[in-house]
């Protein structure tokens, strides 16, 4: 079992963006619009303490990204390596995330996590968080 003492909670810098997009390769599940350098970069650039890694003897063991608008607390990319799931990786993760957003005055905390994504669903409803049935997320993907 990992001895959670043995994590450090960071905020990435532009030198992790590689290894944490290599990361959620393999630990991510599915992929998304911004999972490329520059996508990443400019989530650092524009809010340095919104990436959220832990590590664990130096190796990344999980992420999150914790982002505030101002108005809403947002979670997005909370992943894990599979090798350490379960031990208290993701939750330690979130507590960072939340303290985060209570720092900055948020109130409530949303989490995209994908309906076929059930070990996802698992680990949200165990940390407290619950579907909200009356809402849906609209998107429209943006050119450049």
């Amino acid at each position: 079992m990992t001895d959670m003492n043995d994590l450090v909670i960071r905020a990435a810098t532009a030198d992790d963006v590689d290894t944490v997009l290599a990361f959620w390769r393999s630990a991510a599940e599915g992929t998304s619009i911004s999972d490329d350098r520059d996508g990443v970069e400019r989530l650092v650039a524009r809010d340095a303490g919104a990436l959220i890694l832990a590590e664990r003897d130096g190796a990344l063991a999980g992420t999150v990204i914790a982002g505030f608008d101002g108005w809403r607390c947002h979670l997005y990319r909370l992943a894990v390596h599979p090798g350490l799931r379960r031990r208290g990786v993701g939750a330690a993760l979130l507590a960072a995330a939340e303290e985060r957003f209570t720092a900055l005055g948020g109130r409530r905390g949303d989490a995209m996590v994908l309906d076929r994504n059930t070990l996802a669903q698992h680990a949200w409803r165990a940390a407290g968080y619950a579907p909200q049935a009356r809402w849906s997320r609209w998107v429209k993907h943006l050119t450049t």
